[in-house]
Order: C-alpha cells, then structure tokens, then sequence
C-alpha cells in the first residue's frame, strides 16, 4: 500500500497555532531544530537517491516505533481482547455490529497512543534528546529542510494483509468514520470544506425506533379500555348535558380592547395576553389531582359497578335465569378491559386466554344450574361451553344425561339431533337415523300420555312433524332417498288412510296394526292401484283382497341407460361421477317386487334400494291438527320437487339447504314484473344430487318420477275437495310452469316446445274438471303458460274468456283482481315506453276491473272519462281496506291477499296514466299504513293493527314496489337510489327474502363503488340470525371479482381498469370463515360447498383440502359434498368412497362394480 506525501503547505497549515499550545516548550523545540539540520546538513546536495532513502529510513522507523509501541501496551491488549470477546458476544443479538465495532477500533488507536504518551512522560527529561535525535533519524524528514525534491516521493508498505484475500471488502475499521461534504480540495480552502461524523450508536438505535402503530400489543390494550366520561362536578349528575367554559369579567375594558383589537378572543384569552391570572387559579391543584386520578378510578370504577350489580342481581333473584346469562356474556366484556381487583400504580399483566374466560363462564353457570336444577336452557348454554374442553364421548353421554332428565322437550331433542348428527368422529347414518325414530317415539308416548313422569309441553305435535320432516331432508341428503319416500309414504298413509277401529288405539299400538299392511305388498301412496291402509283393512275383514288385472302398459320402455359405458377414454372418476348421478336420477323410488313379473325380493340387484318396515316404523307419529295435515302433503310436493306455498319450518331450514340455485334468476332480469319466484329455491329434490361444477343435468325427473308424482296427485284428489283441491292442482300446473321456466333459462327451443305440449295437456285436463272450471286462478296459471310458450294471441284469448266468466265482482273479488293485475303486468312488458301507455291494452284491463262490470276486450282506445272514474274507485277501495277490521285469522289471510292484489293493480294503472312518481307514492301511503299501530284497532281486537297483522302483505307490496321501480329504469331514465333505497327498507325488514337480494345485488354489481354495500351487507349480517345476507354477500363480492377479471383479461390492447379493487380474494375468504361460524352456517351444505367452490376455483389444492375436511367436522351427512371433494380431488377418489362406506352413506356405484365394467 502506498501513500503520496503531502505538500509542505499543507504540512505545516496554520503555522502560529502551535505558539498558543500551553504544552509548548522553547528549548525542547530548539533542541529538535538543531538535530534536524544537522541530519540535513549530513545530505550531500541532488543526490538521485534521496527518496529511496528516505522512503527506507521511513521504513525502518516506523516498523521500530511500532515494535515499540506493541511491546509497550502487550498486556493492555490482552485485557482489551477479553474485554472485546465479552462485548462482541452480547452485541451479536442487536442491530448495530457495524457501528459498535468501528467505534471500538477507534477508540483501540486512542489507547495506543494514550500508552505510548504515558511512557514517554515517565521517562526523565534526560532521555528526550536520545528520543527526539531517533525520531527525527529513523521515522521521518520535513519536506521543507530536504533541498533536493522530485516527483517521485512514496511510501511503500510491504507487509502483505492476507484478509484481502479471505473477505470481499476492507475491514471495517481502516474505512474513515467521516463524510465529506463540499467538492472543494481538501486542505485548500477551510471555510469551504465540511466533514461531519457518523453518529454513536445509541443515537442510531433511538432514530431507528418506529413509533407504534395501533395493532401492537400496548396499544391494543389501550383501545380496548373504556373511555373516560367527561362529565362536570359541579352540574347535575347528567351525562347528556352541555360543559360550559367559564368565563371572567375584564378588570380593564380598556386594556381589553388594546389587546383585541379585531375583537376575536375570548375574554379569558384577553386576559391570558394581559399577562393576568385567572380567578380561579386557587382551584387549579385540586383540579389537576382529580384529573390525575380520573382515568384509573373511572375505568375501574365503571366495571367494578357492573360487576357489583350483576351479582346482586344474580344474588336477590337466583331464579331469573336471563339474569344469569347475561352475567355469562358480560365476561367477555370484562376480559376486554383492565382488571378492576388489580391494587392501585400495579401494572397487572393477565394472559386473556379463551380458556380463562371459558373457565369462569363455567363457574358461573354451575352457580346458576344449582340454584335451577330443572332449567333447561342454562343446561344447554353449559354443554355448549364444555364443547370446548370435552371430548365428543363424554359430550354424548352429558347429552344423554340431559334428554333422560327432559325426554317431553321437543326443542331440546332437536338440539341433540343436530349435535349427534354434526360429530364426525361417532356418526353414521345407521345410528342418526335410530336416533330420530327413539326421539319421535318417546315424544309419541308423552303426547299419548302413556309417559306419565313427564306432562306435554305446547308445541309438541307441531315439533314432531319438524322432526320428521328433517329426519327425511337427512336421508335425502345421506343419499338413502328410497328410505326418505318411504317414510312420506308411510305417514301419509298412516295419516288420511287410518282405519276407524284403530283409531282410539295409542300410537305404538297403531303402528303394530299398520305393519302387516306395510309388509303386505299392496301399492303404496304414489303406486299404481294404492287405495290406502283404511281399504285394505276393510278388504281383509271381508276376506281377502280382490286381485286385480294389470294394465298392458310399456313397462319395459324404461330401460336402465347406465349399463354401459359409453366413452370409456374418460377418466375414472369421471365415470363414477355420471354413473352415480344416473343412478341417483333413477334410482330414488323404492325397489318393490313385481309379482305380475313373478318377482321375489332375491331380485333385487341392490338390497339398499328394499325399505324394511324397522327402518321406519319407530318414526310415524300421530297428527290430529288438520293444518299439519296438509303441511305433511305439501312437504312432501316440495321433497319431490313440486312447488308449494307453504315453507319449512325455520329450525330446519338452513340444515337442509344444499343447492346453488338461490342466485339464478334468469327471467326475473328480463322480465321484472312477472317474475316468478318459487318458495324454497336452494333445496334439491329427490334425485338430483348435482356438483357445483356440473350443474343440474335435467329438468323435472324420469319417466318413472314424473309418473309417481301423477299417482300421488290423484291419491289426493280423492282425499279433499272444493277449495283444497285446487290448491293441490294448482301446485300441479305450478310444478308443469316451473319445468317450463327452466328449459327457457336453459334456452332448448327442442325441450321448450316438448315440455309445452305436456303442460298444455294437463292445464286442459286440469280446467275439464267440474270443481275447476269456474277457478280464475288455474286460468291465470293456463294463460301464463301460453304466454311463457311465446304464444301471445292464444294467452290474450284466455285471459279474455276467464274474464269474461269472472262475473262483475270488480275490485271486490280476489281471484279477479289478481287475474287482471298478471294480465296488465304482462302487457305493460311489452311496452317500449311509458309513452302512449294511457291507451294501451293494461290500462283498458284495469279499467274494466275497476267499473265492476262485464268485461269486454280491448278494441284499442280507452276514453279519459273511464280512466277518471277507475282512478277514483281505487282510491276509495284502498281506503276501505286500509282500515278494516279482519274477524278471523282466515279472512285476515283472505284480505292480506286481496290487499296486495288491490294495491299492485292501482300503482300500475297509476304508473300507466300518471307516472312513476304516482305509483310510488302509493306504496309509500300504503306501507306507511301497515307499519303504524292503530289505536283503535288495539282496543277493538286485542293486537295491533300494524305489520304483525299483515306480514305477508307487507313484504308482498314491497316486492311489487321494486320490481315496478326495476321496470321503469329498465325502459326509461331513472335515478338508481330511489329503487336502493326501497330495497335496503325492505331487506332490513325481511333478511331472508331471496327475491329482495337477489334484486339488491343485480343493481349493486353495476355500481363502481362497493362501499355502500359492504357497510349494508355488514350492518344486515350483525343484526339478524338469518344466514341470506351472508350468501348474497359472498355471491356480491365474486360477481365483482369475475368482472374485474373478465376486464383485466379482456383481449383488447393496454386497458386501464376502471374498477380499482385489490384484495377482493382475502374479504370473500373472510366473509366466508365469518359465515360458516354463525349459528345457521356452521351446518349449512350449501355454504360449505360455495366456500369450497371458491378455493379449488383459486388453484389452492391442499387448502381446499384442508377445507373439505373441515366441512365434514360440521356436516358429515352431505353426500353432495363428497361428491364435489370427487371432482376437485380425482387423485384421492378410492380414499372418499372408502369414507363415504364407513359413514354409511349411499354408494350405488362401488368401485368394484366400476372396474369390472370398464373391463367389458
């Protein structure tokens, strides 16, 4: 390495300082000048080789000195290195190695100096011209005494550095600690050169030091302590009442308006510029003390009072059991804040552990059990915190425990059902299934009385029928559709078919008669030639049962398609999942023995498909109530997938929800005013059992389906008649329509048509029927139809007939004013534009309605002076209905009905004539009206006169105000809140209304901001059980995901994205885990397999998998999520099917079966 030399000038930079130097001696520098010139003098003049020599004595001096140097600090470096290794090691964990070593290497050269001075001071005086004459001779020469200078003047260090060679860089320490600032010479100019110094390392870790942000621990902790109340001591104890600032009068006015010239302060202000005190500075300490304390006293001052009331509460009234409860759900409350017990200036550090809050919650309800040892729902908040602590054994036999203790509460066995039903480590289907027949039997024997430890609770009966009809739902979904049929047909038959020498008998004592006629092989409800249990007994007490002959039909018409594989270059687990479906499709009735064929029960391919008499006979219950009658009837249209009115019961109903079709509504944007919503969309019927990805394959079912369906509807003409019976034939032209929608969504012009000619043909033979024909409403279902069909001339022909043949009840007549309200609805789709709507065909149908006469059709004008009449004759009809008075809950029905025909056919004449605004307001009028209380009406009857009485009414008027507002944007300019508004009243009323959300979203997904939705969405979700807003919601935020993806992808140049959305894929994930934790969506199928869904449509295998296990910890009878698990994972196909045969559920195509035909 080497080194120029520096100039003299720079050597010798300010020359005089050196006189001010108080350590400066005048003899010892005159002595050191005369050594130097005689070394000079010693030099012969231009000789070549001065800087060699130089350069060597240079050399030589220095490697002395150094020598010197390292003998005389040999032991302080020893010490330095301990010290240094001691440093170095307990440096290692922090972030500032490089710093703290250079400063150490530093501060190893000061000591080597500070040695060396120290020697040199303790040696005496006369040894400093031996010193100074070895210096000046061996280490190095002023530039300025040398008389011959040349341009070669160096340095050279020999001494090789091997850590060159073992590291990238430098080391370290021999890098300069400064930087320069300024680009001038170094040493030319002082006032124009600037070094400045690295800074130590304390200061560097505390500029590193980040201020915290609001999610660290410390902060945390702070957020979630209650805020301090501002409050004054000297006012009433009132948290709402106004502070006042408390002002003085000026001593001065003088002075004061010297001070504010402009008049803007505040006296007090003023008064602080003057330089004086306040009058009420004497208080000042006090006040000070009291905020001081304030913080602490009222945090925990707060808390401790809640903590005091609640047990006194629990203390004087240990029988209020809400009392107790809430005190369990205040201990979440009290975990968020600091501990009231902790003592005063004490920092208590408390781990808030689940466990811990879960342990005192415990304590609690244990106080509160034994103080109500026969409460039931304090029991069951107890096992629901044990399911945190306890395994699922020792949870079943606490479970038990309970139900042996309270074996008449139907709620309670629901609960237990549901538990049993959702732990994965002990179900199958074999032991659910036993399970719901020992519930309904014992709940059988309290309702007949025979249990007499235990009296009937209310509810009762209606509770056992909610049982059945789940414990079908789960076979369904378990795959054992057979068993679920039969149970329907069972009860049915057990139900209107009862014969009347058994009917005083208790319940088990019928099921004994009923079992030799089950057993017997005569047609069941839905076979061909069934008569019923009544028939057949009757027939055995005459003396046998008259065979009668087989009718010549194309039995053998229905081949089974699934016997042959027809692309085997498929995957295999592709075959399975179509044969499965197949089978499923086919498959779902019940195998019986065809004894014209002479068929035995040995010839049955697959025993699974034989129901035994066991399986079922411990669930028939007894239902007295004629209205669960008809429920049974028309849960059993709906298990088959006919489209009733009636709904499930809310305790089941999220259980059994299993399809994705809640979302598609295809017609219902193109055509919002007619738009037909089924009850119960998102149920699959009996034989489909469809992935998410595949979708449903056919519309309606098989040949044999469709039949069975026809047998049972004629099964039940002959049990009612009159008005019952055209409910059940309309829910039969209903389920031949909703085919028919469905091959129009699915856009097959080939099934359209097909399935047009059947419906067409049963409407007829519907309306040849003497009780049917006189019925508008099965008329309006046949003109529906045709207008479905296209076939617009023939629909306006039926309509005109029905009305024709309606009489001239007017807006009196329910049944009319509904007719008349889909024909105008249709007509008004047609139009174009509101404009030229006044002389339109709708306005003539209303008309004619509202003039109470015979009807004549439309010769193409309507005269103004009609129109005049029919506006009036609304007004006072609604009037009149507004502030009836039902009777009896029949008419309150009756009227509910009539009202919202009355109302929707009075907004749309008004939307025809007047506009949209008209029509608007009488919804609001009318809306208004059902939602306030009427005073008089509460004294007259007993109950409000408001929403409780016409619920349906309410939401259907809704419904029609969105779908009129959804009309008018589509054909005309219309603001959009308006219409957001009616739907966010609206939902925030009825959470669960499919119809609503799924208008809510159709407009929301066009809107560039998501804001507003979201903030909806979340406050719905937080202030409602239902489990809709958390489904739509999901299905919001993926529809604006697969649009920001389809303009992202779109093949059209550079496009800048005018939707700006990031991280939409981690809030569906977090909606989704928010909503499967819910009460309703923990065992919802349908939630699970969107969410599952959605990962595998990420490419996220091992989390989907993750997932998919997960799903079965809540839900493990869900055959449709094994299925979707086969198509997402084809790898692990044997490893689902061998879990889907140790649960128990239904394989109908085993693997073995699989290979062998694809060896064919």
């Amino acid at each position: 390495m080497a080194w120029r030399t520096m100039s003299s000038c720079y050597l010798r930079i300010r020359e005089l300082d050196w006189l001010s130097n108080p350590s400066f001696s005048t003899e010892d520098a005159l002595l050191l000048h005369q050594r130097a010139t005689e070394v000079a003098n010693l030099i012969p003049e231009k000789s070549p080789l001065i800087s060699r020599t130089t350069s060597k004595s240079e050399l030589s001096g220095e490697s002395d000195t150094d020598e010197s140097l390292k003998q005389s600090s040999k032991k302080r470096k020893k010490k330095k290195k301990k010290h240094h290794n001691y440093k170095k090691t307990k440096k290692k964990t922090k972030g500032d190695s490089s710093s703290s070593e250079s400063d150490r290497d530093t501060k190893h050269i000061k000591d080597k100096a500070e040695g060396s001075g120290r020697n040199h001071e303790k040696e005496g005086a006369a040894n400093l011209d031996k010193k100074t004459s070895n210096l000046t001779s061996n280490c190095f020469v002023w530039l300025d005494d040398i008389q011959a200078f040349t341009a070669e003047t160096f340095r050279i260090d020999k001494k090789p550095d091997p850590a060159n060679w073992a590291y990238k860089s430098l080391y370290r320490g021999d890098i300069a600690r400064y930087k320069r600032r300024g680009e001038s010479c170094l040493g030319i100019d002082a006032k124009k050169q600037c070094i400045t110094w690295d800074s130590s390392a304390t200061k560097r870790k505390q500029l590193q030091r980040r201020p915290e942000r609001y999610f660290t621990k410390n902060n945390v902790k702070m957020l979630n302590t209650d805020g301090i109340p501002v409050c004054n001591k000297s006012s009433p104890s009132d948290p709402t009442a106004f502070i006042p600032v408390f002002q003085m009068e000026p001593d001065d006015p003088s002075d004061t308006t010297d001070m504010n010239p402009l008049g803007i302060y505040d006296p007090s202000t003023t008064v602080w510029l003057q330089g004086k005190g306040c009058k009420s500075t004497d208080h000042e300490p006090v006040n000070m003390q009291q905020t001081i304390q304030e913080p602490g006293i009222n945090i925990n001052s707060i808390l401790m009072t809640k903590v005091e009331e609640h047990n006194k509460k629990v203390r004087e009234n240990p029988r209020d059991i809400n009392a107790w409860l809430e005190f369990v759900s205040f201990q979440d409350e009290l975990m968020r804040g600091p501990s009231p017990y902790a003592s005063k200036g004490e920092h208590e550090v408390r781990r808030k552990s689940l466990k811990l809050i879960l342990e005192k919650k415990l304590a609690i309800l244990e106080r509160a059990i034994e103080s109500n040892p026969s409460n039931v729902d304090l029991k069951l908040a107890r096992l629901k915190l044990c399911t945190e602590f306890w395994e699922p054994p020792a949870l079943i036999k606490e479970w038990q425990k309970l139900i042996f203790l309270h074996p008449n509460n139907p709620e309670l066995w629901k609960k237990y059902l549901l538990f049993c039903q959702s732990q994965f480590t002990t179900f199958s289907v074999s032991k659910i299934n036993s399970l719901y027949g020992k519930c309904l039997t014992t709940l059988a024997a309290v309702q007949d009385g025979s249990m007499v430890s235990h009296p009937l609770l209310p509810g009762t009966e209606e509770a056992m029928l909610a049982i059945f009809i789940q414990q079908c739902h789960f076979l369904r979904q378990a795959g054992h559709s057979e068993k679920a049929v039969s149970l329907f047909q069972a009860l049915i038959d057990f139900t209107f078919f009862k014969p009347d020498s058994v009917k005083d008998l208790p319940t088990r004592g019928q099921v004994e008669f009923f079992e030799p006629f089950w057993d017997s092989g005569e047609p069941r409800i839905g076979e061909k030639g069934a008569r019923g249990w009544k028939a057949w007994m009757h027939q055995q007490e005459k003396g046998g049962w008259i065979a009668l002959k087989p009718d010549d039909d194309d039995d053998d018409e229905e081949i089974d398609e699934d016997q042959e594989i027809k692309d085997k270059s498929l995957p295999k687990w592709h075959i399975w999942l179509d044969f499965e479906y197949s089978r499923e499709a086919r498959h779902w009735l019940p195998w019986r023995p065809d004894k014209t064929k002479k068929e035995t029960e040995e010839d049955c391919e697959d025993p699974e498909r034989q129901v035994l008499f066991d399986d079922l006979g411990p669930s028939l219950i007894h239902l007295s109530n004629p209205d669960l009658q008809r429920q049974l009837l028309y849960s059993f249209l709906q298990f088959l997938g006919v489209p009733c009115t009636s709904k499930l019961f809310p305790s089941n109903l999220y259980f059994a929800m299993d399809e994705n079709n809640i979302f598609e509504s295809v017609l219902s944007d193109e055509k919002p005013l007619t738009s037909v919503s089924f009850p119960l969309s998102g149920f699959n019927s009996i034989g489909h059992m469809d992935t998410m990805l595949r979708g449903r394959h056919h519309i309606g079912h098989y040949k044999e389906g469709e039949e069975f369906i026809q047998n049972v509807f004629h099964v039940l003409f002959l049990l009612f008649s009159g008005k019952e019976k055209s409910n059940l034939s309309i829910c039969w032209l209903q389920y031949e329509i909703s085919k028919v929608v469905q091959c129009l969504e699915a856009k097959n012009k080939k099934k359209v048509k097909a399935q047009g000619r059947k419906s067409k043909k049963l409407a007829k033979n519907l309306l040849k029927e003497p009780d049917n024909r006189n019925h508008l409403s099965l008329w309006k279902l046949y003109a529906y139809l045709e207008w479905l069909l296209g076939n617009i001339d023939d629909a306006r022909k039926v309509f005109d007939t029905a009305l024709c043949t309606a009489g001239t009840g007017g807006c009196k007549s329910p049944q009319l004013c509904s007719l008349s309200l889909l024909y105008a609805q249709l007509e008004a789709e047609l139009l174009e534009s509101t404009e030229g709507a006044v002389i339109s065909r709708a306005v003539h149908v209303l008309t004619k309605l509202a003039e109470s006469g015979p009807y004549v059709p439309y010769s193409g004008q309507v005269l103004s002076v009609n129109v005049l009449k029919a506006r009036k004759t609304y007004e006072h009809a609604l009037q009149d209905y507004l502030s009836k008075t039902p009777v009896s809950d029949q008419d309150q029905v009756s009227d509910a009905n009539q009202l919202v025909n009355l109302v929707g056919c009075y907004a749309l004449f008004q939307y025809l004539t007047v506009g949209i605004d008209a029509a608007v307001l009488i919804y609001a009028q009318t809306s208004e009206k059902l939602e306030a209380p009427g005073p008089q009406k509460c004294e007259n009857t007993g109950d409000s006169f408001g929403i409780q009485n016409f619920p349906t009414a309410l939401e259907a008027i809704t419904l029609l105000h969105t779908n009129l507002l959804r009309f008018h944007m589509k054909i005309s300019v219309y603001p959009l809140n308006p219409l957001r508004e009616a739907l966010t009243e609206a939902l925030k009323r009825y959470p669960s209304n499919q119809s609503l959300w799924r208008s809510y979203i159709h407009i929301q997904r066009k809107s560039h901001s998501a804001s507003k939705a979201r903030r909806f969405f979340d406050g719905v979700t937080r202030s409602t059980n239902s489990l809709e807003p958390w489904l739509f919601a999901i299905q919001a935020e993926q529809l604006r995901k697969k649009l920001t993806e389809n303009v992202q992808r779109a093949d059209v140049g550079e496009i800048h994205s005018t939707i700006p959305e990031t991280g939409l894929t981690n809030r569906i994930v977090a909606l989704f885990e928010h909503a499967v934790q819910s009460e309703n969506g923990t065992h919802c199928p349908l939630l699970w397999r969107m969410y599952l869904n959605f990962l595998a449509s990420l490419g996220k295998k091992e989390k989907s998998k993750g997932l998919f296990y997960k799903a079965l910890q809540n839900c493990p009878w869900a055959k449709v999520l094994y299925m979707d698990a086969v198509e997402y994972f084809p790898d692990d196909l044997q490893e689902t099917l061998d879990l889907m045969t140790e649960k128990e559920l239904r394989v109908r195509v085993p693997v073995e079966e699989l290979d062998l035909l694809l060896e064919v």
